[in-house]
């Protein structure tokens, strides 16, 4: 293997755990893996769930599918209404509706519904983090009245991808808890990755990301799941320290999944401030690495499913 160059500040030294010098299929612990997934699944979440980015939500009617539940999704002067995407009336599906001073007019006999409700149709709670949208559905959990969201940075350039696995969150979640396939299975993306420490609750690792050629940014960054639906890679130490990257799992129905994935960059370097003045250039290059990156592990995900499913 030609030698690495790599790129960003130096890494702190730290004792290399012996056991990453053998094969990856020797030091990958299923065991550990299923552990930390228990753990993840039995985290409080409040019933909420990611609906997708915030931007992309707005004043025309959209419908979602979300653990079983047809909603329907439209602004009213900025603010998100969600609501459920059946016409008291007779049924008809609101997504196709005009909007008249914020109002839904029903397609099937122009009934309008808007926030305050009508008889049993009402909108649900929603939350809005400033990148991704929540809907609430089920019953207010004095404990979770919000979304569990880990800390992010301050100043960051964002990107979001969202896509549709044929698999349910907790194999979305236990992929993302392996992180010894990293490299075989995303060699185009990582050249090494080493799990600098690991227990039930957080994975550390040690990877060195490709960049262009040789050239690489060595980071060391940690994985926690905030809640059941979600985990979380934080930058800890090296290039972009701070940044962190979001995946949330949102059920559809059983069997099939919505992953929405954050990506919120930062940077410590001069200019980085400046450079948020070029986020709707900078976005497509964090969203095509994000989403090149999810077609193989939404493989992975969907075998983990199959193979659960034989059980």
């Amino acid at each position: 293997m030609s030698k690495l160059i790599k790129f960003g500040p130096p890494l702190p030294q730290v004792e290399i755990p012996d056991s990453s010098l053998i094969p990856d299929w020797q030091q990958a612990r299923p065991r550990a893996i299923a552990r930390a997934l228990e753990r993840a699944l039995a985290r409080p979440h409040g019933h909420w769930y990611v609906v997708g980015e915030s931007r992309l939500l707005g004043e025309q009617p959209q419908r979602h599918r979300i653990a079983g539940e047809d909603l329907v999704c439209w602004r009213v002067d900025g603010e998100l209404l969600i609501a459920p995407d059946a016409c008291p009336h007779m049924g008809a599906s609101l997504a196709h509706s005009r909007v008249c001073e914020g109002k839904l007019i029903c397609p099937w006999h122009a009934l309008a519904l808007g926030k305050e409700g009508y008889g049993a149709w009402k909108r649900y709670a929603v939350h809005e983090d400033g990148v991704l949208s929540w809907v609430r559905i089920g019953p207010e959990v004095p404990e979770t009245p919000l979304p569990v969201l880990a800390p992010r940075p301050e100043i960051f350039l964002e990107g979001v991808v969202q896509l549709e696995v044929r698999c349910d969150p907790e194999d979305i979640i236990a992929n993302r808890l392996d992180p010894w396939h990293g490299v075989h299975f995303h060699p185009y993306a990582f050249a090494t990755l080493t799990v600098l420490d690991l227990d039930d609750d957080v994975l550390k690792v040690r990877v060195a990301k490709r960049l262009i050629g040789r050239v690489v940014a060595e980071t060391d960054a940690t994985f926690h799941s905030p809640e059941p639906r979600s985990i979380v890679m934080t930058i800890v130490e090296g290039e972009g320290k701070g940044s962190v990257v979001e995946t949330h799992a949102t059920p559809i129905e059983p069997g099939r999944t919505m992953v929405v994935e954050a990506t919120l960059a930062t940077s410590d370097r001069p200019g980085f401030r400046h450079a948020r003045k070029l986020q709707r250039f900078i976005r497509p290059f964090i969203e095509r690495s994000a989403r090149r990156l999810w077609v193989d592990d939404a493989a992975y995900a969907e075998r983990l499913s199959l193979l659960r499913s034989r059980r």
